[in-house]
């Protein structure tokens, strides 16, 4: 009888779901793409390095740059060689990471990301863009070149957090449970953007969350469902990103070191001259990396990392139907500066600190 009954039930889950894909489990790709002794020391040697900047063990900046998205890996593979010089003439200064992100969150919709959507079709190979996603990671970690992303996919970093350096959670996941608990758990320093409309606390907070302990959902490496409980990451710190005005300033910047101080928190700024920082025009992000740079020589110390959105061609580009037609080099999300730009803004920076 309750067989016929349940036989009988209409059903009440999955009504919006077309249909499920098996994905490869994340011991199964890192089989078909192992961490080699080479690449884990890249990745080993660039999470000590920035941890001994924010434990002020090390006085050199850390700068995260790179393009706004990864859509071409060829391109973004010219892109790191091209940073990898780049970075060893800066290197008494500043120490370089490539940002390097595969998933864009989106205001309403468009393209998600190269993991989401490799093949810039709206055919959403996911299964293919973890495996050249971690590739790309892969290629980069061998040269020598770290690397940076953002944590947005809370399943992503089972596939790829062994590679990555440095993460962001982005100002529209910091206030995010789910992300801040994640946050908990990965092995790289974790930065935390302000809300979209510049609220400070919502990234303190979540550096707080992120520094206890937490048990909640996720997946083991085989891909099976498994209750993640973390130890805590005491590497978290704010990125400034800016919110209805930029918040780049000396002032602003005062007024999160003391948010931070309240907090009980070390006053470790990231400034990220993107977004509205920039009043998202890249070609003021100059203007503010290097305002940030004085800021720095007339004694500010808890400036410990700048970002920057840049590409080898200055701008940005709509998807166009025919993807013959991309120009290379050149972001289809944000737009960036060009290379001539990037380098041009770090020797500069270089030289500035030199003569403090």
């Amino acid at each position: 009888m309750a067989a016929n009954t349940a036989a009988n039930t209409p059903a009440t889950e999955d009504l919006n779901v077309a249909g499920f894909e098996c994905m490869p489990s994340p011991r199964q790709i890192k089989e078909r793409l192992p961490l080699d002794e080479g690449a884990a020391r890249t990745v080993l040697d660039a999470r000590r390095t920035v941890s001994r900047i924010l434990d002020r063990q090390d006085k050199r900046l850390f700068v995260i740059v790179g393009p706004c998205s990864i859509h071409d890996p060829q391109a973004g593979l010219e892109y790191a060689r091209r940073l990898q010089g780049l970075a060893e003439r800066v290197r008494e200064r500043l120490y370089v990471i490539m940002r390097v992100y595969f998933e864009k969150p989106r205001t309403v919709n468009g393209w998600k990301g190269f993991i989401n959507d490799p093949r810039m079709d709206d055919s959403f190979h996911i299964e293919e863009g973890i495996g050249r996603a971690r590739e790309f990671l892969l290629d980069l970690a061998r040269m020598g070149m770290p690397t940076a992303t953002e944590a947005l996919d809370p399943i992503s970093p089972q596939y790829l957090g062994d590679l990555v350096a440095w993460y962001a959670i982005g100002a529209r996941t910091s206030e995010s449970q789910t992300h801040r608990e994640m946050a908990s758990a990965l092995s790289a320093p974790v930065g935390f953007k302000n809300g979209t409309q510049g609220d400070i606390a919502v990234a303190i907070n979540g550096i707080r969350s992120a520094r206890a302990p937490h048990s909640f959902l996720g997946i083991d490496p085989e891909g099976a469902t498994a209750v993640v409980r973390s130890r805590g990451n005491r590497y978290g710190h704010v990125v400034l990103r800016g919110g209805q005005a930029p918040n780049y300033d000396s002032a602003q910047v005062a007024l999160c070191e003391q948010a931070l101080a309240a907090a009980g928190l070390t006053a470790n700024i990231v400034i990220d001259c993107s977004h509205a920082n920039s009043l998202k025009k890249p070609e003021l992000q100059p203007l503010v990396f290097h305002d940030c740079i004085h800021q720095v020589i007339e004694g500010n110390r808890s400036i410990v990392g700048l970002m920057l959105e840049s590409n080898l061609v200055a701008g940005n580009q709509s998807i166009p139907e025919d993807l013959s037609k991309l120009v290379y080099g050149c972001s289809v999300t944000d737009s960036c500066i060009g290379w001539e730009a990037t380098e041009k803004t770090l020797l500069e920076a270089v030289a500035a600190l030199d003569k403090r």
